[in-house]
């Protein structure tokens, strides 16, 4: 099983949507707990990799691998192979988890096309773990697809008044980006036979040539393929100016879509630039030009993000704008190049997924009780509603970034990874900081300002005074994100060690001049026909040296 375990677990949700195919859709509840006991099992399932992992977590390269390379496909170099490392090891157990949450959250929410619903999630889950197992392109690009299908079902089908407005956008934005990826991949693979002889759409072995590009076809031509990924993973994540589809996706979506979107859907785009664009092009990452405009990009995410938050009469539209705002500061901390800037986003991207998955879930279970989403319908919830009312406040409090919850460890650590920086695109780490700052204020600003409107005050609305509190069902939905919330606030260690190896590797590779004396090396002059000079990150102010208390 050790050997096998990514595979147990890819398949896991599989096997209980093709179960589902034999049960009667008329057997509604069967096919409710058939469904519940497989995304709960797929969540057990994947509990083995946590100490597994944990006693590899500094070692180098992809662990758990599984296949060998051009073993699927051979005629053109396809192949089945898995494998993990930190970054990807965080965002499978959030997918585990939130796949089981989401299902479990539908029992009452799903009354019509129950099987369908249950079949198509469960296939959702499957290619959302793919994505991040697949180290091979081809098998990757098979599992980018496969998701996007049962998304636009999700929405299409049991979303609201607007559903197939939203579906159909969500599927062209996202179908257009895959197509350019597709160029680029198509690109990356014959240029890697030209480089070696091989047809290959292995990851690994893409990496040591793909950064050659730059020298071998001039920067311009490297630019062009930078942007073909570039556009994929923007349009996914999504950065300003390609967030339209969003909101639309968020209001119009099922509560679990939602909550599957947000908390694990447009974590692929924000995985694609940690897992492709850096290490692929490192050169063109490290143009003043190229990295002023994805800096500027982030910080305009999160400031725009936060004041159109404001400005919502709908619930449910306001977390999805913040969705926006909170992911520039994922993005920001990527493209700062920096150990702890990384660091933090990936752990940020965990934080967005547990707090955001649970403000969808909060608001869809008003929905479920008043059928309105409208900011004015309500007021005095607090009253009525008392566990409700106090889960919600924590899971605010946590979403806006206060100390000792998950958001806060996030922020400060890609703000801080940003400020340490004494130059990014022509300014100083502290200037994009700075714009930055003012995010986490307005943050605060615009989930208070729905907690006063909806929790404070007296009961004005009729219809709000018979509101029932939560069921145990909805509490279990809430527990493991109110543990997770807190763990990562109190004691972030252990996320950070985990992240410390993949981290500062993609750092060295990127900035092979990381941390030493000006003038000794600039990575943006240096051909990469060699592997460049390793050293210690813990030595220079990377994670290591914060974790174990190095000099």
């Amino acid at each position: 099983m050790y050997s096998h375990i990514l595979s147990i677990v890819l398949f896991t949700p599989l096997a209980g949507a093709i179960l589902l195919l034999f049960v009667p859709k008329e057997n509604k509840d069967a096919i409710r707990w058939i469904a519940n006991i497989f995304a709960f099992g797929g969540f057990l399932i994947s509990l083995p990799l946590v100490p597994w992992f944990w006693n590899l977590r500094f070692e180098p390269g992809f662990k758990f691998v599984e296949g060998s390379a051009n073993n699927w496909i051979p005629s053109i170099g396809a192949g089945y192979v898995l494998g993990i490392d930190g970054i990807s090891f965080l965002l499978i157990m959030l997918t585990t988890l939130l796949g089981w949450i989401s299902i479990l959250s539908s029992w009452t929410a799903i009354e019509n096309r129950v099987k369908e619903y249950y079949v198509w999630f469960l296939v959702l889950q499957t290619g959302m773990l793919g994505v991040f197992m697949a180290l091979d392109f081809f098998l990757f690009f098979v599992f980018w697809e496969a998701m996007l299908v049962p998304m636009y079902l999700l929405i299409g089908i049991w979303g609201g008044p607007r559903k197939l407005y939203a579906a159909i956008k969500f599927f062209l934005y996202t179908l257009a980006g895959s197509v350019l990826m597709l160029l680029g991949i198509l690109f990356l693979y014959f240029h890697h036979h030209g480089a070696t002889g091989v047809y290959t759409f292995s990851i690994p072995e893409l990496y040591k040539t793909a950064p050659q590009i730059y020298y071998d076809y001039g920067a311009s031509a490297a630019t062009l393929l930078f942007l073909s990924f570039f556009f994929a993973f923007a349009i996914k994540v999504p950065m300003f100016p390609f967030h339209t589809w969003l909101p639309d996706a968020h209001v119009e979506a099922p509560t679990a879509g939602s909550v599957i979107l947000a908390g694990v859907l447009l974590k692929m785009g924000t995985y694609g630039f940690i897992r492709f664009s850096l290490p692929f092009f490192p050169d063109v990452l490290m143009h003043t030009r190229v990295r002023f405009w994805v800096m500027a990009l982030s910080v305009i995410a999160i400031l725009y993000g936060a004041l159109v938050s404001l400005m919502q009469k709908d619930m449910k539209k306001l977390v999805a704008y913040s969705s926006v705002s909170h992911l520039g500061f994922c993005t920001l901390g990527i493209f700062a190049l920096s150990p702890l800037g990384l660091s933090g986003s990936v752990l940020q991207q965990i934080n967005h997924g547990v707090s955001t998955g649970a403000l969808f879930l909060i608001v869809g279970i008003l929905y479920e009780r008043r059928h309105t989403r409208e900011i004015a319908e309500y007021g005095g919830i607090s009253s009525v509603m008392p566990v409700y009312a106090t889960i919600t406040m924590i899971m605010f409090l946590s979403s806006m970034g206060l100390p000792l919850l998950n958001g806060f460890v996030g922020e400060f650590s890609i703000l801080q990874g940003t400020f340490m920086e004494k130059e990014i695109a022509g300014h100083p780490g502290w200037f994009w900081a700075a714009w930055a700052v003012p995010g986490v204020i307005l943050a605060a600003a615009y989930l208070l300002w729905l907690y006063q409107r909806v929790f404070f005050g007296t009961v004005t609305n009729p219809k709000n005074e018979k509101l029932h509190d939560l069921t145990p069902r909805e509490i279990a939905t809430f527990a493991p994100l109110l543990i997770m919330a807190f763990w990562i606030g109190l004691y972030p260690k252990p996320f950070f060690q985990i992240l410390e190896q993949p981290v500062n590797q993609l750092v060295q590779n990127i900035r092979p001049d990381y941390g030493k004396p000006a003038g000794t090396m600039n990575a943006s002059v240096q051909p990469r026909t060699a592997a460049p000079a390793r050293q210690d990150l813990a030595k220079t102010g990377g994670i290591p040296s914060l974790l174990r208390g190095k000099n």
